[in-house]
């Protein structure tokens, strides 16, 4: 799937977000290796800490499938200000992806795409726990 299509379906799940306190929406899509996608929104809740993060929910709903190889992640918000995954999205996402996961987010004037090693160089991993 190219970048504007993986894009599109983040937009997509952007009107789905439960964002009430922050009023802040968010969409995420995920290419698994297969071509599979899966997208998430963010879900707020009172208690901040108990949200849910776009990006989570569409790796975690791929991972709950099966998949384990990821192509590409999509991030769109209702402001459409370029946001990209955050430091806790980000260290999930290599969790599952190596350094060059395409990473696309949706600045006002057209689209930005970075790696995942871009974004979160010198990642933590299961190496370092052993």
């Amino acid at each position: 799937m190219d970048d504007t299509e993986l894009l599109s379906l983040a937009r997509e799940a952007v009107e789905r977000s439960y964002a009430p306190y922050s009023e802040y929406y968010v969409g995420a899509a995920i290419e698994t290796g297969d071509g599979t996608t899966f997208t998430g929104c963010n879900v707020e809740n009172a208690n901040y800490s108990n949200s849910v993060h776009a990006e989570e929910l569409a790796l975690s709903k791929a991972v709950a499938a099966g998949h384990r190889g990821f192509e590409a992640v999509a991030v769109s918000s209702d402001r459409r200000d370029g946001v990209t995954p955050c430091g806790m999205c980000r260290q999930s996402l290599a969790e599952f992806c190596d350094d060059g996961l395409r990473v696309v987010c949706d600045p006002p004037d057209g689209r930005a795409s970075y790696t995942l090693g871009e974004l979160l160089p010198d990642t933590i991993t299961a190496g370092h726990l052993e």
